[in-house]
């Protein structure tokens, strides 16, 4: 599959935030948001807080149920301590390529949703996790809930086109 088309490899993508302090040589809790959670410490630099804010990640790894990292510049607990609260993203190129039928949520935002009859449902506002599948927010005409059912509900995401087409009722 191939990335969206534009300047997808400059956009950010937040994969966890600073969670806390660990010692005082300037050390940083991570809370990760990726899976496995130890993935985080494998991309560099970091955004932190704001795209001026670029970090390289010098040592990382797993401190009981979480992460600690050492980051170039935060010598000390109070270099650290601003960051503390702020998210961590990464560049989208930062990102391994996608297996087939597989896609990073971030590409599929703003992504016009057409249902396989032709009619316009609206586009991607965000997509978020259930338990049971993945869900579409399509905002249009009024918002939609729609299941990320590969073959079932979602049957092609087209990105040079920039839509994904979909067989949903579009009364749902």
């Amino acid at each position: 599959m191939a990335v969206p088309p534009g300047r997808a490899g400059e956009r950010l993508i937040v994969v966890g935030r600073v969670a806390g302090l660990f010692g005082v040589q300037g050390w940083i809790k991570v809370f990760s948001e990726t899976d496995p959670r130890e993935n985080i410490l494998r991309y560099d630099p970091w955004v932190v807080g704001s795209a001026e804010e670029s970090f390289r990640v010098i040592e990382g790894r797993r401190h009981g149920k979480g992460l600690i990292a050492r980051l170039a510049g935060c010598e000390d607990r109070d270099q650290a301590a601003a960051l503390v609260g702020r998210e961590i993203a990464v560049r989208r190129d930062q990102l391994p390529p996608p297996q087939p039928d597989e896609f990073y949520w971030v590409d599929l935002e703003g992504l016009a949703v057409v249902h396989v009859s032709g009619q316009s449902l609206g586009r991607v506002e965000r997509l978020f996790p259930t338990g049971a599948n993945d869900v579409i927010v399509v905002h249009g005409e009024r918002e939609r809930l729609v299941p990320f059912v590969w073959g079932d509900v979602v049957k092609d995401v087209d990105f040079d086109a920039g839509e994904i087409l979909v067989d949903w009722d579009p009364d749902f």
